[in-house]
């Protein structure tokens, strides 16, 4: 239980501790004044550092300040920061779908690299990175690194590999921060079903074994074995995809994108699994649980009642290191509430595949900080990318609910949690798309349909309308007629439903 008492003395010591980190940033940065002071004419050099981001836009860009460069400004008082957006969201907002699809993203940033008054710093995504590098548009850190002797000693290896496997072992850029996500499960279900809870590095089938095995009862006191998200009502096809799948890179079609390759064995063995999971209600859906949300007659509203783990009927949970912060709510809210049961809680690496061992799906580069290979101040660019990437900086963020810290030394559970936080750095990344099959989605947006139609097989399949060999050779058959006529939009088959709010990975 967390009294009032100990939340005060909490905030009183991350005030403190915020206080000493800033003392100490002012104090460099008057000994840094003084140093320059010291000769010639005593007034320091003024220059300008320009930092670039895919997005952003005048309203927004205090936060990204506040975000990434207000303390780096405190200790440089001699740099003047310019924040540079290539799409403007304030701008695009006002435009029409159709003016929208004619900017080209990746396109308007080369154009900030590139243009008469590049920027020299470039905070971007995972998923530009390796367009970028074979681009030769990023400088390499490599030899940066080595020279200044930066430490990246204390950097979680997963964090390294995966942005080191994009740019042939070397590094172009460098995150101060990631995401990740694991398994959660429940101890007490699995106690009270006399089932051995999961470990780390378990392959998928004993996990959907252990799924099986706890998944009992029916209506509204069934409990279900595994859900690989936390959302009720979400896309079984994704959830095959991008969650289950993805580390043995499945390949839908070819390299030349001229012939389908889904009708196989490994791919039958897939769609049966998880279908399987589906049909046995091992994984709920929204016909299987009806409306959470809604208040019996007489009794209170639970904040919590659409979250099956939280509410004990979901043995595991597939779910980002951002959870923690709503089991911690959970606590406290049965702290207050004697009706209410938290769960207790553990977390695990996410299962592998005997195909991939060691590989997982979770670690996510969540700002990637790049120096421009045409920057007109590198040698700031450099300086910047060294702090943002540093010890004190990585300090201040261990301090997030929602990311990790990229060194190992700030990797604390929360005060007052205790849970395997090892689960989510261990496995590495999953090695990253061919860029042949990035081009050809770019180049050819109708190919998307082809993903479509095996959304709507799966379905099928799940509802026993197909078995999986009908539904793969389908596929195989409708979207060899797709590739065939992947240049031509309008060909009478649907446009694909994306989930807007995932990440798209494309095989």
């Amino acid at each position: 239980m967390v009294h009032e008492g100990q939340r005060a003395g909490k905030a009183g010591g991350w005030k403190r501790s915020f206080t000493a980190v800033l003392a100490a940033l002012m104090m460099v940065s008057l000994l840094a004044a003084c140093s320059r002071g010291s000769g010639g004419s005593g007034e320091p050099e003024s220059r300008v550092l320009r930092i670039g981001t895919l997005y952003g836009s005048s309203s927004d860009e205090v936060w990204f300040r506040q975000q990434y460069t207000d303390s780096f400004e405190l200790l440089n008082p001699d740099i003047e920061i310019q924040i540079v957006s290539a799409i403007d969201w304030s701008k695009q907002r006002f435009n029409t779908g159709e003016e929208q699809q004619q900017v080209d993203p990746y396109e308007e940033l080369t154009k900030m690299l590139t243009g008469e008054n590049p920027v020299d710093v470039l905070i971007t995504d995972y998923g530009n990175l390796r367009r970028l590098i074979q681009d030769n548009l990023l400088q390499q850190l490599d030899p940066l690194i080595q020279r200044d002797k930066f430490d990246l000693e204390d950097f979680v290896p997963t964090v390294l590999d995966g942005i080191k496997a994009i740019g042939d072992n070397n590094l172009y850029a460098l995150t101060p921060t990631f995401s990740s996500t694991a398994l959660y499960y429940n101890k007490k279900l699995f106690t009270e079903m006399g089932v051995t809870p999961p470990t780390d590095n378990m392959f998928w089938t004993d996990i959907i074994d252990l799924a099986k095995r706890v998944t009992r009862g029916e209506g509204n006191e069934r409990k279900f074995g595994i859900q690989f998200n936390r959302w009720i009502g979400g896309d079984p096809y994704y959830d095959m995809q991008y969650t289950y799948a993805t580390p043995l890179q499945l390949r839908m079609f070819d390299d030349n994108a001229a012939n389908m390759t889904v009708n196989s064995p490994l791919w039958e063995r897939v769609w049966t699994t998880m279908a399987d999971l589906y049909k046995n209600k091992i994984v709920p859906t929204y016909d299987d649980v009806g409306n959470l949300w809604e208040v019996p007659e007489g009794e209170q509203p639970n904040p919590f009642s659409g979250d099956l783990f939280i509410m004990g009927r979901l043995a595991m949970v597939i779910a980002d290191y951002g959870y923690v912060t709503e089991l911690q709510s959970a606590t406290e809210y049965a702290n207050q509430n004697p009706n209410f049961e938290a769960p207790d809680w553990d977390v695990v690496t996410l299962p592998q595949h005997q195909e991939a061992p060691g590989i997982g799906n979770s670690m996510y580069p969540s700002s990637l900080t790049a120096i421009n290979a045409k920057a007109q101040n590198p040698d700031d660019a450099w300086n910047y990318v060294k702090f943002i990437n540093g010890r004190e900086w990585a300090k201040l963020k261990s301090r997030s609910m929602y990311e990790l810290p990229a060194r190992k030394e700030f990797l604390k559970p929360p005060a007052g949690l205790s849970f395997n936080l090892d689960a989510f750095t261990t496995l590495k990344p999953v090695p990253p798309a061919n860029i042949d099959n990035e081009k050809i989605y770019r180049d050819n947006p109708n190919i998307w349909q082809v993903e479509n139609i095996g959304r709507m097989k799966f379905q099928e399949v799940i509802e026993d309308k197909k078995t999986v060999k009908e539904a793969l050779a389908e596929w195989e058959t409708e979207g060899n007629a797709v590739l065939q006529n992947k240049t031509n939009p309008g060909d009478g088959v649907e446009d694909p439903v994306i989930p807007f709010d995932k990440p798209i990975v494309v095989d």
